[in-house]
């Protein structure tokens, strides 16, 4: 049992739930503890050089004065450079939040200094003022001194900070405008990352837990719904295999399962059938045998015993031996060349030629018999149908076909044999008699093994000359079929392929 159930379908798929839930577990935790940091860094730097790109693109196409100087000579801010400023922070277009923004001349003198961090920010958190030998005074620190004199020599910096008291981190970007004569630097906090890299892992054993328990619990409900309609087809298989053909299987549904019981069911009802033709086709074989057989022997004993010496009833009754056997050799003849197309011993040998000039030579045959009976033949062969296939093999076919026309003749004697070029090149041969027709449950198993309508029944013939065409035709992959009303008529047809 427990072997079983490592095979079954329901182990199987947990198993590649499991595994699934496991691997993608993997590859989150993977995510948000190993890459959160790189991938955080990666986006600030981003966002911040996009914000500096969006500065130096201002200050260098600017049509109007950055700085203006004050009463004692300290440039500061236009009121124009003001102005452009403020409209790009209110359109969207400049990004300061979470920023502290400083832009400053080449001997350190503040511009423009915005300061919106969540913290103080580092470059300016030891503050000092100095002068210069100008006179221009400034606040400034030690590390904002250092990304200036870095960024006045480099043209671009990236530098990253940390207090080491309270851990706090940042990161600047500093770049000298294109004319160099202004220096811009902005500032953003990196978040604390490793701590919440931590959390996350041990939050991670809970959830994968959590995640992996809803996941089993999930695949068994889902393999327990799924299985039990494959259950059902297993045991109707089962079923079918101990010979009940009764057995169906109803699944609710338009998906794959609900397909495969419709298969199944159709799949029994086929071999129900099947299994029934092969009974009456052993019956009526053997029903055909036992005849032919009975006759022979009874009159060759009574050629023994009784009418050795009386020659007139000796012939007749030899002439019903002669027929007898002629009829077994025709029925052994039959099931031989059945078996063997069938199976596909016998391969078409396949020429050109014109099947309209085969139906008339065929047709030619059954003249002497058509004016003994006083029948009416009609032959329409009058164009050319070329036909790539094996003319003897489609001789067989037309014999067959005519043969069965002439067995279901009607009363006025008529039938009629057509060949018909296609507007595509193929070729439509049609076999018509104005006999007694064929019933509308009877036509789709007209061309099966033995199959014999009910009218037919009893009659003389060996039931294989429909299914000995049918498989002529099938190996050609030429179209064919039939159209029959009751009391009017049939018409046997098929359509060779294109020449």
């Amino acid at each position: 049992m427990k072997h079983q159930f490592r095979c079954s379908f329901r182990y199987k798929l947990m198993t590649f739930v499991f595994l699934i839930c496991t691997t993608l577990l993997i590859v989150v935790y993977f995510l948000s503890v190993y890459l959160l940091e790189p991938s955080y860094n990666r986006q600030i730097r981003h966002d911040l050089a996009d914000t500096l790109n969006r500065l130096i693109t201002t200050i260098d196409h600017a049509d109007y004065p950055i700085t203006t100087p004050n009463w004692l000579g300290v440039p500061y801010m236009s009121r124009e450079f003001a102005t452009e400023l403020n409209r790009q922070v209110h359109n969207g277009e400049l990004d300061t939040s979470g920023r502290c923004i400083e832009i400053s001349t080449l001997n350190g003198t503040k511009i423009v200094h915005f300061e919106a961090l969540a913290s103080t920010c580092l470059l300016h958190e030891g503050k000092l003022i100095s002068s210069d030998q100008n006179g221009t005074f400034s606040i400034d620190a030690e590390l904002v001194q250092q990304m200036r004199l870095r960024t006045i020599q480099e043209k671009q910096v990236t530098q990253s900070f940390e207090n080491p008291k309270t851990g706090a981190k940042q990161i600047t970007m500093g770049r000298l405008s294109s004319d160099g004569n202004y220096v811009v630097l902005i500032s953003a906090d990196l978040a604390r990352i490793p701590q919440a890299a931590a959390v996350l892992s041990k939050q991670m054993a809970w959830v994968a837990l959590g995640l992996l328990a809803v996941s089993l619990g999930g695949a068994w409900i889902f393999s327990t719904l799924f299985t039990r309609e494959l259950t059902k087809v297993s045991n109707a298989t089962k079923e079918m295999a101990h010979g009940n053909y009764n057995v169906r299987v109803y699944v609710d549904g338009e998906d794959e399962i609900a397909d495969l019981a419709n298969n199944f069911n159709f799949m029994v009802s086929e071999v129900a059938r099947s299994t029934q033709l092969q009974q009456d086709l052993i019956a009526n074989i053997s029903h055909d045998l036992r005849t032919p057989l009975t006759l022979i022997k009874g009159y060759a004993e009574t050629i023994r015993d009784l009418t050795g010496e009386d020659p007139e009833k000796r012939n007749n009754q030899l002439t019903v031996i002669v027929n007898e056997t002629d009829r077994l050799s025709g029925l052994v003849n039959s099931v031989m060349e059945l078996s063997k197309i069938g199976s596909g011993t016998e391969k078409p040998q396949k020429v050109n030629f014109d099947l309209a000039q085969l139906c008339e030579e065929v047709a030619v045959r059954y003249e002497n018999i058509c004016q003994t009976n006083n029948y009416t033949l009609v032959v329409e062969t009058d164009e050319l149908c070329m036909t790539y296939a094996d003319p003897a093999m489609l001789e067989r076919v037309l014999h067959n076909l005519l043969g069965n026309a002439l067995h279901h003749i009607g009363e006025d004697g008529w039938l009629k044999i057509a060949a018909i070029p296609m507007p595509d090149g193929s070729c439509r041969v049609e076999i018509s008699d104005h006999g007694c027709g064929i019933a509308k449950e009877d036509l789709p198993y007209i061309f099966d093994k033995y199959y014999r309508s009910r009218k037919d029944a009893g009659k003389i013939g060996t039931g294989l000359g429909l299914s000995i065409t049918k498989a002529i035709l099938q190996s050609h992959s030429f179209h064919f079929g039939v159209e029959s009303t009751v009391s009017e008529g049939s018409t046997f047809w098929f359509q060779t392929l294109p020449v």
